[in-house]
């Protein structure tokens, strides 16, 4: 029961904290250390990837008018051969475009992210900072006045490098795109929707290859509960974090998200120097 009751606190804290810009992975690695939990599944990267097939389930259902419309505005313009003045044809090509980098780093990199940081959670704290860092100067410097039309190529491309940079546990796939849509000059809205629309294929990629792992190692009926309870959970809670952040970013900045990064630091410099 222990086991179950880890799997949906983690799925709870997924679903949250992987669009809220403040790193679900930081908090998933974070989490079991500083409850002392010994759940060797629980605990493992692959885990932490397959809970994030709960969250793209929350993406598929509630942007799955969306994503309907971009795919089939993708495919006809392949098989026209001209994207036109269709914007639908053209932000389903910049989505395209920004899944390049992170897809190329994470192929690259995969086990050396997924091994590097889990135990020295002091560099997890600098990330933490780093990101806060990226959202207070995106706050202050960016102009917030571009919407989803005025996007292009380069936008999309430089928002992908941001998305490949999430990589590393604590700077956050949500925290750095967003900021980068601000940098660039888009709507805090704009920025978010375009950072969880972007992160529909890495995930789904991500959890394809990490579900290969899992599948050839065996996995158990407890840890098959595990992942039922966990997916599920961090589905529910990352469909509530969607819908709450786009409407929160209409008339809120990021301040305390930056807030909550900069105590986070400080609990885990504190977790460390008190162990």
């Amino acid at each position: 029961m222990d086991t179950l009751i880890h799997a949906a606190i983690l799925g709870l804290v997924q679903g949250l904290t992987e669009f809220l810009p403040v790193s679900s992975s930081a908090h998933l690695i974070l989490v079991p250390k500083f409850l002392g939990w010994n759940d060797p599944f629980a605990d493992s990267a692959a885990f932490d990837v397959m809970l994030h097939m709960g969250t793209l389930v929350a993406l598929l259902i509630y942007f799955r008018s969306d994503l309907w419309q971009y795919l089939g505005a993708w495919l006809a313009s392949i098989r026209d051969r001209r994207i036109g003045d269709d914007p639908k044809r053209r932000i389903a090509w910049l989505l395209v475009i920004s899944v390049i980098p992170a897809a190329i780093l994470g192929a690259a990199f995969e086990s050396t992210f997924d091994t590097a940081f889990r135990e020295r959670i002091g560099w997890i704290a600098v990330f933490i900072l780093v990101g806060a860092a990226l959202l207070f100067l995106a706050e202050r410097y960016g102009s917030r006045t571009r919407g989803l039309d005025a996007m292009r190529p380069r936008d999309a491309a430089i928002i992908g490098v941001g998305q490949a940079i999430a990589l590393f546990p604590g700077i956050s796939r949500s925290g750095i795109t967003i900021a980068t849509g601000l940098f660039l000059g888009l709507e805090r809205e704009t920025a978010a929707r375009f950072s969880f629309l972007m992160s529909v294929p890495v995930i789904a990629g991500a959890g394809i290859w990490k579900a290969r792992t899992l599948v050839g190692s065996g996995v158990g009926a407890a840890q098959t509960g595990e992942l039922v309870v966990g997916i599920l959970t961090s589905a529910i809670f990352g469909f509530i974090a969607v819908a709450f952040l786009l409407s929160y970013l209409r008339s809120h900045g990021t301040g305390v998200f930056i807030a909550y990064r900069v105590g986070l630091a400080a609990v885990v410099v504190a977790f460390l120097l008190t162990r």
